[in-house]
């Protein structure tokens, strides 16, 4: 059995197994489950347990790149995070915040017959997309597992995509889906990474998770990772390496804010100075300008 059929089994059963009282939630894991599946975390969490990276840091995370984010996370062990291929929604604006994941499967009638029963006896409303979207925060990523789908899979439209936007006000979308209303989106700014535009509503899916990981393409995406999106492809990074990830990113920035300045003096060769200077005066020069800038930066 492989490692994603095993999670997705353990996804399941805990679903199922969640006490089914009003205000209960029968599509994700328990506060309890979800802390042992981020046990890592540094921060505080949102009261179902999801690691809630603070404000300040998701801010400095604006700054990030995906080759920041590249310089750190392999190293520790996490090479599949990074996922591209998506069409992007305003490319220049950068995408940040902390992950809501959703998942649908294709529709089958007997197992939707049971959640819809369970949700029907839980005194909650039939389980849909707008279920899970009117459970976001300030601050939120929606990432949507929806396999792929084209056609009906399109999990939110324009009218849909403003109330993302109000509602997290800083936050996006990551959909391995579609979207629809592909016009009156471009006229909405928040960032959005989909694989297709299909003028379908959803349709032949059935809602299966809420804060659970998911997979979008190659990456298993955990319920309060921090997203970062640029015009390559979108990371998704564990909580537990923000901190590092975003000094390391203040040292790279600083390193090559210096070995541009090199060059606009137009008297070295690239080998000099990038990636490394070679000269001992020239390596003293960098080391006293990055405690200098460093200083200036971490005193804001």
């Amino acid at each position: 059995m492989s490692v994603r059929v095993r999670l997705a089994a353990v996804v399941w059963t805990a679903a199922l197994l969640v006490p089914t009282h009003a205000d209960a939630q029968i599509f994700t894991l328990t506060r309890a489950q979800l802390i042992e599946l981020s046990a890592q975390n540094p921060y505080g969490r949102f009261p179902d347990g999801r690691p809630k990276v603070p404000d300040a840091q998701i801010e400095r995370a604006r700054g990030l790149s995906a080759e920041d984010v590249w310089a750190v996370l392999p190293g520790k062990g996490f090479r599949n995070q990074y996922e591209d291929g998506f069409r992007i929604l305003h490319p220049g604006t950068k995408l940040v915040g902390r992950a809501f994941t959703v998942q649908f499967m294709p529709v089958r009638p007997d197992v939707e017959a049971v959640l819809n029963d369970r949700a029907s006896k839980a005194g909650l409303p039939r389980p849909s997309n707008q279920f899970a979207i009117d459970q976001l925060q300030p601050g939120d990523v929606l990432v949507v597992d929806l396999f792929g789908k084209q056609e009906g899979g399109t999990i939110i439209g324009d009218n849909l995509f403003y109330y993302v936007m109000k509602t997290t006000r800083t936050g996006g979308v990551v959909i391995d889906g579609s979207v629809r209303d592909l016009e009156g989106l471009s006229q909405i700014p928040m960032p959005a990474y989909f694989r297709h535009v299909h003028p379908t509503p959803i349709g032949q899916v059935m809602l299966t998770g809420i804060n659970v990981p998911v997979r979008i393409g190659q990456v298993t995406v955990m319920p309060g990772d921090l997203v970062v999106g640029d015009r390559e492809g979108v990371y998704f990074v564990p909580p537990a390496l923000v901190d590092e990830l975003l000094d390391k990113a203040d040292e790279i920035h600083i390193h090559d804010e210096w070995t541009k300045r090199k060059f606009d003096e137009g008297k070295y060769k690239s080998a000099e100075i990038y990636g490394s200077p070679k000269d001992p005066a020239l390596k003293k020069e960098y080391e006293e300008y990055l405690k200098k800038r460093l200083d200036e930066i971490r005193k804001k």
